[in-house]
């Protein structure tokens, strides 16, 4: 499966949330072998930014609790505006 988890930055935080960000992706990829990638939007309506981070092909749903565990560890919302969402979603088997 894949998690998406998107949620809402202030431009003037958004420096101090990259480096938290990284630095715990960076964690999570060690100790989890996961290839976090992280993304925004490109439009900042209202000096607001959308951001997300993508946790492909994680092996099961306790990865969620681990990112959970890791975002508060990080200290993450202190530079978020708002709640993070996440979603799931898992491949299809291919059509034969």
């Amino acid at each position: 499966m894949d998690l998406y988890v998107y949620y809402k930055v202030q431009a003037a935080q958004a420096a101090g949330l990259q480096g938290a960000v990284i630095a715990m992706q960076s964690a999570l990829t060690a100790a989890h072998g996961v290839q976090a990638q992280l993304k925004r939007r490109p439009e900042a309506p209202e000096g607001v930014q959308t951001w997300m981070e993508v946790y492909p092909a994680v092996a099961s749903r306790t990865f969620l609790d681990t990112l959970e565990a890791a975002v508060a560890q990080a200290g993450l919302a202190r530079w978020t505006t708002g709640p993070r969402h996440v979603e799931i979603f898992e491949d299809l088997p291919p059509c034969a």
